[in-house]
């Protein structure tokens, strides 16, 4: 039988979800912030900084950064949206015997003034967290709940604790269009993409990618956005941000599914985008 309890992570009020088979999922109210995902084995398989600030202050690096109504500054308003840096409410939790779930949900009266005033519009996200064996489900919606349509962008920024960046590899992503950092788009004609400097791609959707790591190989899969974004700050840009130690970037890399261009969301509908992990 699934067990949830609150807890703290670091100075954050969290709820931990732990499965029948002993896997674990800890989310801060912080954000509806994945800190933790333990597999029934006991391992850890995401990564968070040593250097981020677990108070409430800012956003936090590592674990899963919930992004919306834009990402990066591909919008508007705040990078990578306030949905990171808000308080949401846990709503639901349950499960069958081979399944069990946390529900987290943020409307726009949860927003704190400033964040409401710069975002005036009626919405309702809601993001479920499910546990089944060596498997992780997020379902992710975004409902409009006013009378206007409004523009939006989403995406999960997973940081995955890959044990070391050189043994580290992705497949699924050969003959992908991609666009780098320098905002040259090109195809990626090699089979397994091998992380030797900074990446910033972001790739055209594909159903399902491959992670290999010194520590296991995952598939992640994801329906409903529309782009991968990978991310390693590699050495020198790992330097530069003072929420991370200089050698940490050689222990995590980000792949996250994404809708990254904002776009209108009719009244009274709702998007929907799922992601799936599996050991």
């Amino acid at each position: 039988m699934a067990v949830v309890t609150m807890t703290e992570y670091g100075a954050l009020p969290a709820v931990q979800l732990t499965a029948a088979d002993g896997a674990q999922a800890t989310v801060s109210l912080f954000g509806a912030h994945l800190l933790s995902w333990k597999t029934a084995d006991g391992k850890e398989r995401l990564f968070v900084s040593t250097q981020t600030p677990l108070d409430g202050s800012k956003a936090i690096r590592g674990g899963v950064p919930v992004i919306f109504p834009q990402f990066n500054v591909r919008g508007p308003g705040l990078r990578h949206g306030f949905a990171r840096v808000s308080t949401w409410r846990l709503t639901g939790n349950g499960g069958d015997g081979g399944s069990s779930f946390i529900e987290f949900g943020l409307n726009q009266d949860d927003l704190s003034a400033e964040h409401a005033q710069a975002w005036p519009h009626a919405f309702e996200l809601t993001l479920r967290f499910t546990l089944h064996g060596d498997a992780l489900d997020f379902a992710y919606t975004v409902h409009n709940s006013g009378a206007q349509e409004f523009p939006f962008g989403v995406a999960l920024h997973t940081y995955y604790d890959v044990g070391h960046l050189d043994a580290t590899s992705i497949s699924g992503l050969q003959h992908q269009q991609y666009t780098d950092h320098h905002l040259n788009t090109r195809t990626q004609e090699y089979p397994a993409l091998h992380f030797t400097e900074k990446h910033d791609r972001l790739y055209q959707s594909t159903p399902a990618l491959t992670l290999n790591t010194a520590n296991a190989t995952l598939r992640l899969e994801q329906q409903g956005f529309s782009e991968w974004v990978v991310w390693n700050p590699g050495q020198d840009d790992a330097k530069a941000l003072v929420d991370l130690a200089d050698d940490e970037y050689q222990r995590f890399v980000c792949i996250e599914p994404a809708r990254i261009d904002q776009q209108p969301l009719a009244a009274g509908t709702t998007w929907a985008g799922k992601h799936t992990i599996s050991v």
